[in-house]
């Protein structure tokens, strides 16, 4: 283990105690609703962004952002404020919610069932908010 490796795990090790100590409920604390703090970006600067500057006949943002709804499902959704951030930029991009559902349908074949389900969670949270907002 390097130098480096150690010292950022005492670094991790410490700021656990100290959140311990300073109130135990903070060990596993989880902000929510950070997601709804950060704002959605336009389609236009979006396709700007990934679909047009990294390769101009590539994939579009609509089609890069769900392939990063495949990867966050994968990995079990585990950042939520994240995966639901990317969602919302996802249909923004012009998904649909059918397309989100069938990515994350999809990635239950590489990322188990718990995973899946867990992201088509925060997946439906998302919808029902967008639905709320527009009510």
């Amino acid at each position: 283990m390097s130098d480096f490796t150690k010292m950022f795990e005492r670094m991790l090790e410490q700021s656990h105690a100290m959140a311990k100590a300073f109130n135990p409920a903070l060990e596993s604390f989880q902000v929510h609703g950070f997601d709804k703090l950060m704002p959605t970006m336009p389609r236009n600067f979006m396709d700007m962004m990934w679909g047009n500057a990294f390769n101009k006949d590539g994939l579009d943002a609509k089609t890069r952002l769900l392939v990063v709804l495949a990867g966050l499902t994968v990995l079990g959704a585990q950042a939520e404020p994240q995966f639901k951030l990317t969602v919302r930029h996802a249909l923004e991009a012009g998904a649909s919610q059918q397309e989100i559902a069938e990515v994350i349908y999809q990635m239950a074949m590489l990322g188990g069932i718990p995973a899946m389900t867990h992201a088509l969670r925060l997946a439906q949270e998302v919808f029902k908010d967008l639905e709320e907002d527009s009510a």
